[in-house]
């Protein structure tokens, strides 16, 4: 079965909610697990953005980038084209599905589900994800991300087991300004984790993220990192 069947029932289901006759929470969107525009978007909605990465010490310090364009196909169901590059070498091409199923807690609480499906060039194979998201708008100020999910649901290869597990809060500075934390772990073979202090800043035309945390992948030491996330909305 191709992967892509899996997703295609919960997405029947979420594009037919009457996702425009609700309100939803402000939940921002994590900097380095990217969300496909954030959930209950409106159909039309488009971005572009680029999140660039790079280790600031061991010997491979090349910079990870990759450039995407997010759309709201429908109210509450989105799709991104992403193509990550490690330097000026393309390393895998990347295709994300998002939906909305709705609120929660009397819509304090928005969530969803998000398929990522990547092809790496390396390995020429294909990997699919499948997580499930809920924010929290958890008062005035403070708000949070979940995500978690299955790294491959194809369950073959090194990856089968993969457990994924994103987890964002955050802190409403002022109008344009929030402080964050993102924590990202992975079991399986390509087992790390990833620790993300970040300021996100709307300029008006393009908002950006920013954040220098810590990481460790499996079979190497804790490296600091840091990353940067420029946005253009239209």
């Amino acid at each position: 079965m191709h992967p892509l069947r899996l997703f295609l029932p919960i997405l029947a289901a979420t594009v037919a909610l009457p996702v425009h006759a609700q309100t939803y929470p402000a939940i921002p969107e994590p900097m380095v697990f990217d969300m496909v525009r954030p959930l209950g978007a409106k159909k039309g909605e488009l971005e572009a953005n680029t999140l660039g990465q790079i280790n600031l010490s061991g010997r491979h310090r090349e910079v990870e980038w990759a450039p995407e364009v997010e759309m709201a196909l429908a109210d509450g169901f989105a799709a991104e084209l992403e193509l990550p590059l490690t330097d000026r070498k393309v390393t895998a091409y990347k295709m994300g599905l998002q939906g909305t199923f709705g609120t929660l807690r009397g819509g304090d609480a928005v969530h969803g589900v998000q398929y990522l499906g990547v092809y790496d060039r390396a390995d020429d194979r294909w990997y699919s994800s499948l997580l499930y998201l809920i924010g929290n708008r958890l008062g005035e100020r403070w708000s949070s991300m979940t995500m978690i999910g299955i790294g491959d649901v194809t369950f073959s290869g090194p990856n089968a087991s993969a457990l994924l597990l994103n987890q964002s809060i955050f802190y409403d500075l002022g109008p344009d300004t929030i402080l964050g934390i993102e924590a990202n772990y992975r079991t399986g073979g390509d087992r790390y984790w990833l620790i993300m202090p970040q300021l996100h800043h709307d300029f008006g035309p393009v908002s950006m993220q920013a954040g220098i945390g810590a990481t460790k992948a499996r079979g190497s030491a804790v490296r600091p990192r840091a990353g940067l996330r420029l946005i253009a909305e239209f």
